[in-house]
């Protein structure tokens, strides 16, 4: 098969067919603006696809919203970019299926199909189980090197490297009652919460990119021509993206959703390709992907790096928006124990997501496996990151902690 060819005539497909009736890849796309699809990083990550001036559940989706994201102009829905963290819940408790994601895949497209360009897929932890049970990490990545990546990069790798720099930084400033940390590098609605509504509580987060920005900055320094998907199950992640101090790192981001159409429109079933395996994460980067998965990792290290440590991490989680911003006033008013604390947007963690294939139980089951088939359980023992953080020019973990500005960000802008 011709793969430039193929990818060539469902480009253009797309856009002939979005010429034609004003529909997209699916029956869901109506009105979906031909400019959007163009143009997908100048609209926020979930839109209206119109009908909204009829809607049977009034103002609904505004009330859902604790970003302030969503107002009615002229009678029609109107989603800020600025604001829009792309949690999700709008999209849950729109009833007429009006408010969809906005789709990043056009312009994947157009950088698969030139051959001078090298393209990376970075899958995020979550992947597990999402296309079959046979559907392999590394027959995955035999799918995406068929359809034109240059390679498939498993983000769980980078959740190990920041799993070690949290434990770190819990290990140099937690060491009294009292004295606590919020995690940087789960869930990017749980960050945006608190940069937007509670930023008295900033200087309680670590100064870490997430793994997907970990991931992307790091391939982009090995490889600086390079093109960066995040492939994952979230919304969120298309408004991380973009975000002005670290838009750097990830050009593009397609759901699993997006990807499983993609496989299916060009005939790729990764279940029948070979398994190109390589291993590179430990059980505490692969465990993100599930609630309280963030907290158990960097509890483990912290536990390597110091099995002495009187302070331990006494970990507490949130999952769902509401149950977040609940956890978060308990923590302003001194209402709940614990020096570790875990935010994510989705229900049973990105597991959970919005965009994700098969049910979150079973989600998190495959996550469970996958992290329990690794060789190692924390990033102290894989010597994969060791040997990653010495091709970064790291001489060991404390250089890495003290100069990381590769990975670092500054949540008080």
């Amino acid at each position: 098969m011709d793969m430039k060819k193929t990818l060539q005539e469902l480009y253009r497909d797309i856009l002939e067919q979005e010429q034609k009736n004003g529909r997209g890849l699916t029956d869901e796309y109506d009105n979906y603006p031909m400019d959007c699809l163009l143009h997908p990083k100048e609209y926020a990550p979930v839109i209206a696809a119109g009908g909204c001036d009829s809607c049977e559940a009034e103002s609904a989706c505004q009330e859902s919203c604790v970003f302030d994201a969503i107002e009615k102009i002229g009678g029609k829905i109107y989603i800020d970019p600025q604001k829009c963290t792309g949690c999700g819940v709008c999209v849950d408790v729109c009833k007429m299926g009006r408010l969809i994601e906005n789709k990043e895949i056009y312009p994947v497209l157009d950088a698969l199909c030139d051959r001078n360009r090298e393209v990376y897929a970075l899958i995020a932890p979550a992947f597990a189980g999402q296309y079959g049970e046979k559907a392999t990490a590394g027959r995955l990545r035999s799918a995406f090197k068929k359809i034109g990546f240059q390679g498939m990069v498993e983000v769980a790798a980078f959740a190990d490297i920041l799993t070690l720099k949290e434990a770190l930084e819990f290990d140099r400033h937690v060491h009294k009652q009292g004295d606590f940390q919020l995690t940087s590098c789960c869930c990017p609605v749980w960050i945006a919460m608190i940069r937007s509504i509670y930023q008295d509580l900033v200087g309680h987060v670590p100064g870490a990119v997430s793994p997907m920005i970990a991931a992307g900055r790091v391939v982009k320094k090995l490889h600086p021509d390079a093109v960066t998907v995040f492939i994952g199950p979230c919304m969120a992640k298309k408004k991380e993206a973009r975000e002005p101090d670290i838009a750097d790192a990830v050009d593009y981001v397609l759901t699993f959703q997006e990807v499983f159409d993609f496989f299916e429109a060009v005939n790729v079933n990764p279940d029948e390709l070979p398994d190109d395996e390589r291993e590179h994460s430990s059980r505490a980067g692969r465990i993100y992907a599930r609630t309280s998965g963030v907290s158990e990792a960097v509890g483990a290290t912290v536990e390597q790096l110091d099995p002495d440590k009187k302070i331990k991490v006494v970990a507490r989680q949130a999952d769902g928006v509401l149950a977040c911003k609940e956890l978060i006033e308990k923590i302003i008013k001194g209402e709940t124990e614990g020096n570790f604390f875990e935010g994510m947007a989705c229900n049973g963690g990105c597991v959970g997501g919005p965009k994700v294939r098969i049910d979150k139980e079973e989600g998190k089951q495959f996550v469970n496996r996958y992290g329990n088939q690794a060789k190692y359980l924390t990033p102290l023992e894989n010597p994969y990151v060791r040997e990653l953080l010495e091709r970064l020019g790291f001489q060991d973990v404390m250089d890495f902690l003290e100069n990381s500005d590769l990975l670092t960000r500054d949540f008080s802008g």
